[in-house]
């Protein structure tokens, strides 16, 4: 349960995290998309997938080789639906 509510509390300590993992709940897309879509600079996409795909968070996952560097797509793991639908529950965002 503890690792849950820390999940939880690491994805909401940033905005960019919380709307990259709503944008992901949509559907996959290429970080460019998800920057266009939720009109933040692509840096802190960046930033955020690589905070949610860490090993021990596992909330997002590239969907693609990791060998290709231009169009990469993201989706978001059972995990990462788990915590959002907690975020969405608890009224959290």
């Amino acid at each position: 349960m503890s690792d849950d509510w820390d999940t939880v509390s690491f994805v909401i300590r940033s905005q960019y995290r919380v709307d990259v993992l709503s944008r992901l709940v949509e559907g996959p897309a290429t970080p460019s998309r998800i920057a266009a879509d939720e009109d933040i600079a692509i840096a802190h996409v960046s930033r955020a997938l690589s905070g949610l795909r860490e090993d021990d968070r596992g909330m997002v996952e590239l969907l693609v080789s990791e060998d290709q560097k231009k169009g990469r797509v993201y989706g978001i793991t059972e995990k990462g639906e788990s915590v959002w639908e907690r975020l969405e529950t608890e009224n959290m965002v």
